[in-house]
């Protein structure tokens, strides 16, 4: 038999229990809050939010919805948080957890930093969103599948089996290798991830060069313009083309071996002009006007020029030939070898005549 000193201790022992008990209960069903702050979303609809909903932040669970309140332009949605540093900046989401409707507010910062929410901030209309309404979505499909005319879509299902029957081995085929493309693009997708990286460049270069894509276009427009009317001549070309190929390579045939030759000894003056392409240009531009000149002075048989004794105007250059000793005409004897550096050594703008290829125009 139990004393009174048992009994008392067991209903204590009772009470305890089942006082932890409720308390843990109440906890766990939000009775007594989160413990942190409260903030204010609003809605322009409920979008099926309820009390005691959870809140998530990067899907962790940080809270519970509170107390719902019906305003003038829409719902106020009372979210109380637990203590976390939580950016201001954020979207607030609406959304599903299962197909039978569950909802829960989902908070997605926009950048990491910045001020946090704190008791009493409200999120804005503007940075919430609540997922499309049920009847909405069933609405829509219904109205989408009664706009399909019932005559096209069963022409639709006829194709369909018309162009499918017999082909179970190909569609096979095509889902095989379908399968193969998706294991091989898992495979490389970080380099694949790198070439989307990196068409980034791509797309900015050519965003910088649209002018001048814009005008290659124009130009290349122009061509085409051209050519359409050059159209007649183009043709006529095209068959002078056959007969005139024919006649260069009977040239060519009757020319050969010579013509070898000749293109090879153009080689070699082709070599020679080249070190010296600067004073033939200033001979070709200056010929023109000496032509020119030369032309005007013969007229009726007789020739018509002026002649300026200028010998000594400027005088001529001796500097750098100091080199070269003088020999006598009667002299026959071997000399000294030919000084092959005698040349005017003076500037060009010395005010002397100098002289030499070194001071030759361009030269």
């Amino acid at each position: 038999m139990l004393t009174a000193g048992v009994r008392l201790k067991v209903a204590a022992f009772l009470l305890v229990g089942l006082t932890a008990v409720a308390f843990v209960a109440a906890r766990y069903v939000g009775l007594f809050g989160t413990g942190g702050y409260q903030v204010t979303m609003k809605l322009a609809d409920a979008g099926g939010i309820f009390t005691n909903a959870e809140v998530t932040y990067r899907g962790v669970p940080i809270g519970r919805v509170g107390p719902i309140t019906l305003t003038d332009d829409g719902v106020d949605v009372e979210l109380d948080l637990i203590q976390y540093d939580i950016p201001q900046d954020v979207d607030t989401v609406v959304k599903n957890r299962s197909a039978v409707g569950e909802q829960y507010v989902d908070l997605k910062p926009r950048r990491p930093d910045g001020p946090t929410l704190r008791q009493g901030s409200v999120i804005p209309q503007s940075a919430t969103k609540v997922p499309l309404p049920v009847q909405t979505l069933l609405t829509n499909i219904d109205s989408l599948v009664r706009s399909v005319p019932d005559d096209s879509l069963r022409t639709l299902v006829d194709e369909l089996d018309t162009a499918t029957r017999g082909t179970t081995t190909d569609l096979q085929a095509l889902l095989d290798s379908t399968h193969s493309f998706v294991g091989a693009t898992t495979q490389h997708m970080p380099q694949l991830t790198q070439l989307v990286t990196d068409s980034t460049t791509v797309l900015h270069t050519q965003n910088d060069e649209a002018a001048a894509l814009t005008q290659f276009g124009a130009n290349a427009k122009l061509i085409a313009d051209q050519l359409r009317s050059s159209d007649a001549d183009l043709r006529s070309l095209i068959g002078t083309v056959p007969q005139l190929s024919v006649q260069v390579s009977q040239l060519i045939r009757d020319t050969d071996p010579s013509l070898g030759v000749l293109i090879a000894n153009l080689l070699t003056t082709a070599t020679v002009a080249l070190g010296r392409h600067d004073a033939i240009q200033e001979l070709l531009i200056a010929a023109p006007q000496a032509i020119a000149a030369g032309a005007s002075t013969v007229t009726n048989g007789t020739a018509d020029f002026g002649l300026s004794l200028t010998f000594f105007d400027p005088l001529g250059c001796t500097a750098g030939y100091d080199g070269t000793s003088r020999r006598s005409g009667l002299d026959n004897q071997p000399g000294r070898p030919l000084n092959t550096q005698a040349r005017c050594t003076l500037p060009a703008a010395s005010g002397t005549g100098v002289r030499g290829a070194q001071n030759a125009p361009n030269g």
